[in-house]
């Protein structure tokens, strides 16, 4: 982006032309975090409204030091979990201390690697609250399980076992995308498009 640091001092004087400028530029790249966190449109424009409210308010505290970018992208993701805190919903299935649930802390890379990014995003938003949670912390945000629990206020192994249940259902998902995509005929798997 031209004059990010002329814009972010026009932003500093609340001069309104330069924080529509910052609005435009970055809102469709937040907006795509905030639906990561949301189970609707909704919701995922009242978060981006509230992370620009935070991003203007705390712009003096930037200190240029790395990204401008993700400065805004941890106060957007901050915001996000703030949101779905408030919302007073069950997001967890259930405590699982006691369970033991065979996984491993390592996203299914391969099965990642393999679907656009478009298709894995809209897997993961039909994910049930609580497991699109945990799988956006761990898997994209790199958080650990512990930080997990302390972000979330659950427990580490709480968050272990949703991120394992997550990784299943993400992994029915995209087999159930792949499938629609493809017709099986012969042995052989044609392309079908629609």
């Amino acid at each position: 982006m031209d004059g990010l640091e002329h814009i972010i001092a026009g932003c500093l004087k609340n001069n309104p032309a330069a924080q529509r400028k910052l609005f435009d530029h970055y809102a469709p790249i937040l907006l795509g975090i905030c639906f990561r966190y949301s189970s609707c449109k909704d919701d995922a424009e009242e978060i981006l409204q509230q992370s620009f409210i935070k991003i203007f308010s705390k712009l003096e505290t930037f200190e240029h030091q790395g990204s401008f970018e993700g400065w805004m992208k941890r106060i957007t993701v901050n915001t996000a979990l703030n949101f779905v805190n408030r919302s007073q919903r069950t997001l967890f299935s259930e405590e699982l201390n006691e369970v033991e649930i065979a996984f491993d802390d390592e996203p299914d890379q391969a099965l990642i690697r393999e679907m656009e990014s478009e298709r894995l995003f809209r897997c993961i938003s039909q994910l049930p609250d609580g497991y699109r949670l945990v799988i956006n912390l761990f898997a994209i945000e790199g958080l650990s399980h512990k930080e997990i629990g302390e972000k979330l206020g659950i427990t580490e192994s709480t968050s272990r076992s949703q991120f394992a249940r997550a990784k299943s259902a993400l992994k029915k998902l995209l087999e159930n995308e792949f499938q629609q995509d493809n017709i099986y005929h012969g042995g052989k798997t044609i392309r079908y498009s629609a």
